[in-house]
């Protein structure tokens, strides 16, 4: 210890050493945090689990007609979270379905707020592993939704569960976040500036 503090030379030399690794591992750490959302596409991709740009999409179904012989139970849930913006709820809170048809299912949805809004909902399946077996031909969760001041909207949402889905899965939830886009972006901008 005293020949490093007699030789400045020594010392200024490991600092700068401990800094230049310090600073790498800095710049790995970002890269990586960086690179985990691209990566979390692609395995969202490759597994069709949790890909939110499928889930927002409106799927062709080609299917050879429905299963009369099985019925699936579909519940409806929804939510409106950090807001009390909005009243906004599922017709049904269930069906049965028999996989392969057609069926239409609607949210009720009102603008609390006083003032003009837009709203955006959020879909999501579960039990994920069964995500890739519900396809949505229509639904308001494509677009955002503008409501007037105090309007009441009835929105649709139509969807097929794959005759595929496999035989242990007799039931799915189809559950929905419904968003103020202006408080978002609001919200957004304040966690910036």
């Amino acid at each position: 210890m005293a020949a490093n503090t007699r030789d400045p030379g020594k010392r200024k030399r490991a600092n700068l050493g401990l800094a230049g690794r310090l600073l790498i591992m800095a710049a790995g750490s970002f890269a990586f945090g960086y690179a985990l959302v691209p990566l979390y596409d692609v395995f969202c991709e490759i597994t069709g689990i949790g890909s939110r740009d499928r889930l927002l999409q409106a799927s062709a179904v080609a299917s050879p007609g429905p299963d009369l012989a099985r019925m699936v139970v579909v519940e409806f849930v929804s939510s409106t979270p950090g807001s009390g913006d909005w009243e906004f709820h599922p017709s049904l809170a269930s069906m049965e379905v028999h996989p392969g048809q057609l069926y239409e299912a609607t949210f009720h949805a009102r603008n609390l707020s006083g003032r003009e809004i837009v709203g955006q909902a959020v879909p999501s399946i579960s039990p994920g592993r069964a995500a890739r077996y519900f396809h949505k031909t229509e639904c308001f969760c494509f677009t955002p939704q503008h409501f007037a001041s105090g309007e009441v909207k009835e929105m649709p949402v139509r969807f097929v569960v794959d005759r595929d889905l496999p035989a242990g899965v007799d039931r799915l939830t189809l559950s929905y976040s419904f968003f103020d886009t202006g408080r978002m972006a609001q919200r957004s901008s304040d966690d910036n500036g």
